[in-house]
This record gives structure tokens, C-alpha cells and sequence, in this order.
């Protein structure tokens, strides 16, 4: 039976291949009361993707765009682990990521000053398993914006892309991102890239600049079809007014800052914000006095932007033709460096780096491995989270009056970053048996605080003790077009970030880039300059590592003496039930009688935890009686459990017994195994070997 469209319109559909696998969008199935809906299908994967449209403006100074990423668990035939909460709430960390992905390639292709009211909403209702839904998330809210009539410079696509035994891949498997050393995120429009986003296994500029060609040529069929929609469906377009400055109060604006900007604002911060507000509020009281204090009121903000834009012009206008940034720094000039480990004596590991007013605190914690947070979301089942890096940044780090709250979603993508920055170069659970908690108190903002919370937790993390591999450093890079000629920044400070074309920020070792993350203003830039902006990288990365390296080379040989001392056994799996026992009796019976915290992997590797060394060695020496395998050649202390007329039968450890032949009794003869042994009797013996079968041959009389 087909679906009833109360509407009337015919179901609309479009398909095309991409990487390998149809691709299809179909309008008028669903959603019949948004402004515009686009059902998105790929493989087994479904996603909703909707906008709604305000009816009426806003008077807001920033255009009002949302856009979420929405995790069904039944898309993937999962009901929620939690016990005691089943119903989807507030989104997950990787939803917000993944919601914050496909904003950044969507937001600046409206135009400055539109103030419309817009959801865009990205519902995934299926999942393939084989595969991640972003990518397919991303098309569908591109399409249904396409289809809104709002002023959208669209459509927009995007991949994520691995690569696998040197050959790039879109939509890995599980397995295939096990294996990969690359995890890149690239999404634009049709004529260039609009944002990229990586995490990488120490990979060098060259491997990413061509990731980002291959991802942009695969992803060009998915922005076709979106056009091909569009055409089909011929939405109206929507009236708007954009609120720009008017062209009499920039003319002003620009007159009455001519002689007030230039070199006298060629300053260090933050002397030189200071004397920008000095500007802006003389600039205020004289546009006051012109107009008439009744009237400016009522115009005070567009004068304020028309101010705003005259200042990121001056600060493009230095950059371009004087190769002057507003701080007075040459163009791939790293600010003032200054870093300390150490500052905090109860934490296990803590970190102050300052790179000239931006400065990040950062404090390591170490725990058992029982610790670590379980998540559970849409994609996958239960897993742990060993590694955490947590960011804070309140108002006060940039002067001003802010409730304090949960962290935002900006909070959650810096922390990300950072922590994304640190995992290629974290020692394994084999070797480090920790987990670890790594938390970044921003102490002063002034761009560039993501990069700062990677220097100050690479260097917390050694001042903890943790044997990661290589010190990562991170900087953060700007970028100026003036026609097609790049202009690129390194370590860009806020009035570059404000004025600039794109920001990007990149972490590495000395042997390659482990994170990345790009966000572009102008409309799509080549993979070309791209190309070019990550080579200029690397060099101020090197002076910050090398930087870090004067004030911690390596990581700290001994551990606080606070942090909790943990040992590791590991055991064959097929022994964890004797270790944990009936209910949890035996395990819980180690814990109380020791004192150590013990903690079992269901791969075999147990790690004991407490601050008295005596605990873990007791615990020690408990689990490896309770589960050591029996070796040839070893004597071992057993008592009889079952006499028998060829022999007897000796329990050497708990679980595991062997059998002495009579034989094998006494270097005499022995007629009756009853004449030389008893059960209960407790006997030396010698494990002689083991057959195809598992049977042990012990002998009392080689023991001794």
C-alpha cells in the first residue's frame, strides 16, 4: 500500500553511487510539517535529515543556527546498557562531536548578517554496522538545507576516510580502523575544502595533504545528487534582509578609525586589547555626540559592527602589505614561550605552558584500571575509556562576567582534540596499567587554548611518570587569501582568528602529526594551499616541542608518591573463574584479606592495586597459586588426594592434579602404594611431563 502524503505531492527520489555503494535522498516519505526534510539512505543506513525555519527574525547579533546529530540506539537494534535509564537523553560526547563536524563545513556558507531562525537536525534511524553514519549524517542536513530556501552557498558533502596497508579507504569497517594509521574527516562543496578534521598514528604532512585530495574527489558524486534533488524539488527561495552595518555608518566608521588603527595598535598583548577598547568606547562617545544620544541608542550595534569590521581590515591590511601582524610579530613568529612542570604537590602529575597570554594548567591523575568510563552508545557496545582528557575554560580566562556551567560543546570539541593529540604516543594497558585522567584549567585565553591544553598535558603526563612514547607539541596556524596569494600565520592570536580566512591546529612527535583540525570562512579552499598551510606548520611545532623538551625531556623514571601503586600477572584466560570464584567469593576474599584493589580484563591481565607494597605482593602471590600452569621439570609441594592400586593421584595446585605411578613411588620397589602413602599426606614431587592429552606424570622419587 503506498504512503499517504497529505500534501499531495508525488515521493521524490534520487540515488547515485558513491565509493562503491548507491547512495539515495528521498523527499515527501516522511516529515511532512518541516520546512524541509530529506530522507538518506546508504547501504543499511537510514538518516533523517530535517530544517526548520523560523517564521519571523531574530533580534539576536549572531545568526541563530543549530545543528544536532541525533543517536537512536534502536538504529543499531540496541537498548541502552544503563540500568537504570533506557530513554535516549542528553547526547553522548561523540554525538556532540560528531553534531559540532557537521556544523563547521555548514555554517559560514550563509551570508554575514542573515539572523533566521535554523534547526537542522540529522537523525540516524538505521545503522549499518560495517560502518560509521556521520559521513551519511553530514549529506543528509546538506540536503534538507537544500531544500529550505534559506540563502545556503550548498550543497555540502564530506568522508571519513582511513588508511589501510598504504591505500586510502572511505566507510572502514571495524576492523579496517583497527588497522589504519590515519582517521580523516574532510568535507566541502563543490569548488574546495571547508573543513577537516584528524586523528593520526604519527603520519607525516604529505600522507594528509593527499588524504585530503582523494577524500575531495570521492566525495564530488554526493554533492551532484544533492543538486540533482534540488533541481527536482525547485524549492521557493525564503525573503530575508541581512543586518549589515549601513553603508553611511561604515563609511564613518572607517573615516573616524582611519588614523586611530595601524601602527599605533602594532602591540603585545594584552596591552594591545586594551588600547582596541580605549578606541571602541572613544569611538562610541563621539558617534554619540554626531548623532544624538536619543537616536544612537537605538543604532549603537550597527555602529559597533561597522567599528569591529573597520578593525579586522586593519588587521588583514598590516598582515598583507606590511607583513605585520597586530602584536608586531614577523608572520611565522611564535609568541613568548614559558613552561613548568611540578607545581602541584598532591597531584600526580600537573603542568603550567604559556605561549604569551595564552596559558593552560594541567593535571594528571592516575588510577586502577577499573576506573575507566564505560560508554555506551548507538554505535557500539559497552567499551572503556582509558584515557581521558577533560577541558574548562571559564569566563574569567578572557575577562568576563559567565555563569558557570557544564562544559559547552566547544569545551567538549577542545578536549577532544587535545586528548586525540596524546593517544598515539600512550603506552598500552600491558604496560602501564593505569588509568589516566588528564584535566586542562585554562588560565588565559587568547587563541590558540586547544594547542596550549596539548603542550600542557603532554608535559603533565611526563611529569607524571607515564612512559608515553614521544612528546607531542601543538600549534595553532591562520590563514589570509588575498585573490588567490595565501598568507599563512603561525601561532595566531585572537585578532587573527576574528579577521582570518581559516584557523587550523596541528599536533605531532618529531616523527609525524597525530591530530589535526581545520575549519575554513572563505568558501572552499584547493587542496593545494592547504597543502602549503600544513607544510608551515611543521617548523613552529618543532620550536614548541623543543621548547618542552628544555623543560621535561623524558618522562619522570618514579611516579608520585600519591599516585597508587599497580602490578600486573597476567594469567591464561581459562583461570579467571578461579581467581574471581562462586559469586565473586574468592576474588572478594583477596580484596578484603590483602588490601589491593584487583582488577580482571577478560583477556588474562589482572592488575593489583594499593599504596602498601606489602598488599600487592601478598595479592601477587595468591592469584599465581590460584592459577599458575603447571611446568615440566618443576617440584612442587602436593598433597595425596586419591590412592589407587597403579598409584596415587596428587593435587600441586588448586584445580590441577597429576598422577605418580607406583613406580615413580621410591627408588626401592613398592608392592602397595598404601605401604609408602596416605591421602591427606603432603608430598614432594616432580612434574616429569605432560601428555598430548593434558595428564601430568609426577615422580616423588626425582624430587629428591
Amino acid at each position: 500500500m503506498p504512503i499517504i502524503n497529505p500534501h499531495g505531492k508525488d515521493i521524490i527520489k534520487v540515488s547515485t553511487q558513491l565509493a562503491g555503494k548507491e547512495l539515495s535522498l528521498e523527499v515527501n516519505r516522511v516529515g511532512f510539517r518541516t520546512t524541509a526534510s530529506v530522507l538518506v539512505r546508504y547501504g543499511d543506513t537510514v538518516v533523517l535529515g530535517t530544517t526548520q525555519v523560523g517564521t519571523r527574525p531574530v533580534q539576536l547579533d549572531y545568526f541563530p543556527l543549530s545543528v544536532d546529530y541525533e543517536e537512536k540506539f534502536y538504529a543499531a537494534g540496541k537498548i541502552s546498557g544503563s540500568r537504570f535509564i533506557k530513554r535516549e537523553g542528553r547526547p553522548s560526547d561523540e554525538a556532540i562531536l560528531i553534531g559540532r563536524l557537521i556544523d563547521r563545513p555548514i555554517r559560514p556558507l550563509f551570508p554575514k548578517g542573515y539572523r533566521q531562525e535554523v534547526q537542522v537536525v540529522a537523525s540516524v534511524l538505521s545503522m549499518d554496522p560495517n560502518f560509521r553514519p556521520d559521513a551519511i549524517a553530514m549529506i543528509a542536513a546538506s540536503s534538507a538545507l537544500m531544500l529550505s530556501g534559506t540563502p545556503f552557498d550548498g550543497p555540502v558533502a564530506g568522508l571519513r576516510i582511513g588508511r589501510v596497508n598504504g591505500e586510502f579507504k572511505a566507510f572502514l569497517t571495524p576492523e579496517e580502523r583497527e588497522q589504519s594509521d590515519l582517521d580523516l574527516v574532510v568535507a566541502g562543496i563543490e569548488r574546495g575544502i571547508t573543513m577537516v578534521e584528524a586523528g593520526a598514528n604519527e603520519v607525516s604532512e604529505d600522507v594528509i595533504a593527499d588524504g585530503l585530495a582523494w577524500a575531495y574527489e570521492q566525495y564530488q558524486p554526493a554533492i551532484q545528487l544533492q543538486r540533482e534533488l534540488a533541481e527536482k524539488v525547485a524549492p521557493k527561495a525564503q525573503e530575508y534582509e541581512l543586518v549589515l552595518p549601513n553603508d553611511d555608518i561604515q563609511k564613518e566608521a572607517n573615516e573616524w578609525t582611519f588614523d586611530k588603527f595601524g601602527e599605533a595598535l602594532h602591540r603585545p598583548y594584552p596591552e594591545r586589547n586594551e588600547l582596541v577598547n580605549n578606541i571602541r568606547w572613544e569611538y562610541h562617545a563621539a558617534m554619540a555626540e554626531k548623532v544624538g544620544a536619543e537616536e544612537y541608542e537605538e543604532l549603537r550595534d550597527e555602529y559597533d559592527e561597522a567599528f569591529t569590521k573597520a578593525l579586522h581590515e586593519d588587521v588583514r591590511k598590516g598582515i598583507v602589505e606590511l607583513g605585520k601582524r597586530p602584536d608586531g610579530r614577523a608572520l611565522d613568529e611564535i609568541r613568548p614561550l614559558s613552561s613548568e612542570v611540578g607545581i602541584l604537590p598532591r597531584a600526580h602529575g600537573s603542568s603550567i605552558f604559556t605561549r604569551g597570554v595564552t596559558q593552560g594548567m594541567n593535571i594528571v591523575t592516575l588510577a586502577p584500571l577499573s576506573y575507566a568510563q564505560m560508554v555506551d552508545t548507538m554505535e557500539q557496545n559497552d567499551y572503556e575509556r582509558r584515557y581521558m582528557h577533560h577541558y574548562n575554560a571559564p569566563g574569567y580566562t578572557v575577562g568576563e562576567v559567565k555563569r558557570l556551567g557544564s562544559p559547552g560543546r566547544r569545551e567538549i570539541g577542545h578536549g577532544y582534540l587535545a586528548e586525540r593529540a596524546l593517544i598515539p604516543v600512550l603506552p598500552s594497558e600491558e604496560e602501564f596499567p593505569y588509568t589516566i585522567r588528564s584535566v586542562t584549567e585554562i588560565m588565559s585565553q587568547n587563541g590558540s587554548t586547544s594547542m596550549a591544553a596539548t603542550c600542557s598535558s603532554c608535559l603533565a603526563l611526563m611529569d607524571a611518570g607515564v612512559p608515553i612514547k614521544r612528546p607531542v607539541s601543538g600549534i595553532a596556524m591562520g590563514l589570509m587569501m588575498v585573490g588567490d596569494t595565501p598568507h599563512v600565520l603561525s601561532d595566531i592570536a585572537d585578532a587573527e582568528d576574528f579577521a582570518g580566512d581559516m584557523d587550523f591546529k596541528v599536533t605531532g612527535t618529531e616523527k609525524g602529526i597525530t591530530a589535526m583540525q581545520m575549519d575554513m570562512k572563505v568558501h572552499g579552499l584547493s587542496v593545494d594551499i592547504l597543502r602549503q598551510a600544513i607544510e608551515k606548520a611543521k617548523p613552529g611545532r618543532e620550536h614548541i616541542l623543543q621548547h618542552m623538551l628544555e623543560t621535561l625531556g623524558t618522562p619522570r623514571d618514579a611516579m608520585s608518591p600519591y599516585a597508587p601503586r599497580i602490578e600486573k600477572l597476567k594469567i591464561n584466560p581459562d583461570k579467571i573463574g578461579a581467581v574471581i570464584g562462586k559469586g565473586g567469593e574468592t576474588i572478594n576474599k583477596i580484596t578484603k584479606e590483602t588490601g589491593a584493589e584487583v582488577d580482571i580484563k577478560d583477556d588474562g591481565l589482572i592488575t593489583i592495586a594499593s599504596s602498601d607494597g606489602a598488599s600487592i605482593e601478598k595479592a601477587l602471590e595468591w592469584i599465581r597459586g590460584l592459577t599458575e600452569e603447571p611446568e615440566v621439570g618443576k617440584t612442587y609441594t602436593g598433597t595425596v588426594v586419591t590412592i589407587k592400586d597403579f598409584g596415587a593421584f596428587v593435587n600441586i595446585m588448586p584445580g590441577t592434579d597429576g598422577m605418580v605411578h607406583i613406580s615413580k613411588l621410591s627408588d626401592e620397589r613398592v608392592e602397595k602404594v598404601e605401604d609408602v602413602l596416605h591421602e591427606g599426606q603432603e608430598v614432594r614431587v616432580k612434574l616429569t611431563g605432560i601428555d598430548e592429552r593434558g595428564r601430568l606424570s609426577l615422580s616423588i622419587k626425582d624430587a629428591e
